[in-house]
């Protein structure tokens, strides 16, 4: 088969090399940066099929076409080899990553974590590497779990969800425009989670007769979590990034058979309103891909339930250009007014400052006026 793989750097490239380990006659083309072959030139050719990921521009040239397309979610769902037992894939605005580590927390057996932090081994946490997690590096978290013997893995997917999964997931009913404002993102995550076995969404969404609604499974009051026959307590379950992740979290695990109580002992990960101290100087880390003004409203109060006695030093904006739903300068002006911290850095994608950096900048201002520190900075670690 001839095929035409748009897009090369949001998972086209993995797409293109399975394909050609496939047999198929193969062209990739770059529709972002405009290097390598050309659009003029690969209207010149006739292909069986064209993928194209979802946030493309549907009036793209090449998309209008008599030649068949079809998204890459839907080509990794293709693509993808024989699979473990359990396929378990999260996708949603927010809440993405927090609720798939929390969802690979309750597995004793060997199974494949992939998320925006990386790809790990589990339980043993080995990391095996750092990919985006647009659908087709699901092709690689199957591989890996192919090559360490895995019975199960849990994937963090960007835009909606492969189909692979035993049990599809979203987390969030936000929505935002994709595809140069002409499509709703939430209306194709959950056209992509009508090909699961098992489908859970959070309350408010439009569910399919069958889906499972998180709400009507477990319930939170104050840092309790009950479900019919049990409850756990957790005092992360007070904040917001982690109470509606964990909600999914202990739902996911009464479909699949599992126990919710083993996520009483669920402790707070990198980037997700993680609280250290850094030789005295207290920090709040907060600063990942789905940082906000309302993510950052709630880990300042956190925060100062946590240090009453100091002012907060704010590192605040937006780092990478690979963020689909930015942290835009309004909002972050708007945040940092509410916050009203003692000294404010901020970071943006067009400053030299970058995440680090203002770190480091941070930490010594803090340390020379007591302050704690929050990091509220959208960005993939």
């Amino acid at each position: 088969m001839r095929v035409l793989v748009l897009d090369t750097i949001h998972g086209g490239t993995i797409l293109a090399e399975a394909l050609l380990r496939n047999g198929d006659d193969v062209d990739a083309l770059d529709v972002y940066r405009g290097v390598g072959l050309t659009p003029e030139e690969a209207a010149s050719q006739k292909y069986d099929l064209i993928t194209a990921p979802v946030h493309l521009d549907p009036d793209y040239p090449l998309l209008n076409t008599t030649t068949d397309v079809i998204s890459h979610h839907e080509m990794t769902r293709r693509l993808a080899g024989p699979l473990p037992d359990t396929v378990i894939e999260v996708t949603g605005a927010k809440g993405k990553t927090t609720t798939s580590f929390a969802l690979a927390s309750l597995f004793t057996a060997k199974g494949i974590l992939h998320t925006s932090r990386g790809t790990f081994i589990c339980p043993d946490g080995k990391l095996l590497w750092k990919k985006s997690i647009t659908p087709a590096s699901v092709l690689l978290a199957v591989e890996g779990a192919k090559t360490h013997n895995g019975e199960w893995i849990v994937a963090e997917v960007s835009a909606g969800v492969t189909g692979i999964g035993t049990l599809g997931i979203l987390t969030s009913a936000d929505d935002y425009r994709v595809a140069a404002g002409k499509k709703s993102a939430l209306a194709a995550k959950l056209e992509s989670l009508s090909k699961c076995k098992t489908v859970l969404v959070p309350k408010g969404v439009p569910a399919k007769p069958g889906w499972y609604i998180v709400d009507d499974l477990v319930s939170v009051e104050g840092t309790t979590m009950s479900w019919n026959g049990g409850s756990f307590e957790n005092p992360l379950l007070a904040l917001a990034g982690y109470r509606e992740p964990l909600k999914c979290a202990a739902a996911a695990a009464l479909i699949l058979g599992a126990d919710p109580a083993k996520l009483a002992g669920f402790t707070a990960i990198e980037g997700r309103m993680q609280y250290y101290l850094e030789d005295g100087v207290p920090f709040l880390d907060n600063a990942n891909s789905g940082t906000t003004k309302e993510t950052t409203l709630d880990a300042a109060a956190y925060l100062r339930t946590l240090i009453p006695d100091k002012e907060i030093i704010l590192v605040i904006g937006e780092e990478h250009k690979a963020v689909c739903e930015g942290f835009r300068d309004e909002a972050v002006k708007e945040t940092i007014s509410e916050i009203a911290p003692l000294h404010t850095i901020t970071v943006s994608k067009t400053d030299s400052l970058n995440f680090a950096q203002a770190k480091s900048q941070a930490f010594s201002y803090a340390k020379e006026h007591n302050a704690g520190v929050l990091l509220a900075v959208k960005t993939w670690r």
